[in-house]
């Protein structure tokens, strides 16, 4: 008995690769990349200074809390989407849902949000 053995096409192959990766690249994450900042240290050159985590609600819904860290009160809330840097946040959103909608790469920005 011959055995046989079906062969893939190098085009299949290919095609069904790029299927995978149009799929990565097209999909959204529902969580977007947030810092908790010290809405009192905003620099014009540098952004906000990024405070601990601790700091900001857990709950991950926009609206500042304060805190007391080491005898200073920290107005600190979630900033959304920021470029960091040297411990400094900036070009980011305090609206998470703002954050959500404006998403990355294939990212539709027309949400299904209610008003």
């Amino acid at each position: 008995m011959a055995e046989t053995r079906r062969r893939l096409r190098s085009s299949t192959v290919i095609l069904g690769g790029m299927g995978v990766l149009a799929a990565a690249l097209t999909s959204c994450g529902s969580e977007p990349d947030r810092r908790c900042v010290d809405r009192d240290s905003y620099d014009y050159a540098d952004g906000y200074r990024v405070v601990a985590d601790k700091n900001c609600k857990s709950t991950g819904t926009s609206g500042s809390s304060s805190r007391k860290v080491s005898r200073k009160t920290v107005d600190a809330d979630w900033y959304y989407d920021a470029d960091v840097s040297r411990g400094r946040a900036d070009y980011g959103t305090f609206d998470r849902d703002e954050a959500v909608d404006r998403g990355g790469f294939g990212c539709s920005s027309s949400g299904s949000g209610g008003g």
